[in-house]
């Protein structure tokens, strides 16, 4: 493998995991905190973490397909792989899965905020599974640092 390869691999594990993280626990928190419109605080981190979803797509399949070009098929042996793939799944739950659910119900609520409307519940029991899906996926993130920075 080519150390330019090796040198991409680290930063996408970087960098995907570091994005997951600052978008997650301190962007999309302070959004909150400091802009008093909750349903702009919203759209600015829903657009956030969109694009954290679309470049994990992006560092997820550059890293399986490193790990298979470097492993073969032994790659399935190996913990980073089954961590990539388990983050990798859940971000395509989220984005593809739970967010238009989200988005349809915003859309339902119009010209309410979702969280003024009888959409509420709803809302706010996808919100929660979409939460904890992506509390699940920083965590891998965390394990997949520590394995592939474990040297």
């Amino acid at each position: 493998m080519s150390r330019v390869a090796e040198y991409l691999f680290a930063l996408a594990v970087t960098l995907w995991v570091g994005a997951l993280w600052a978008i997650g626990y301190i962007s999309a928190p302070v959004l909150f905190n400091v802009l008093s419109d909750h349903n702009l605080a919203g759209t600015i981190a829903g657009q956030q973490f969109g694009i954290v979803a679309w470049l994990g797509v992006g560092c997820a399949l550059y890293l399986m397909g490193f790990l298979f070009a470097r492993e073969g098929l032994a790659a399935f042996k190996t913990l980073a792989l089954w961590l990539i793939l388990l983050m990798f799944v859940l971000t395509l739950a989220g984005h593809f899965g739970i967010e238009p659910i989200l988005s349809h119900l915003r859309q339902e609520a119009m010209p309410r905020q979702v969280m003024e409307s009888v959409f509420r519940d709803r809302f706010a029991t996808w919100h929660g599974i979409a939460s904890v899906l992506y509390l699940i996926q920083s965590v891998l993130g965390v394990a997949l640092v520590t394995q592939v920075f474990k040297r």
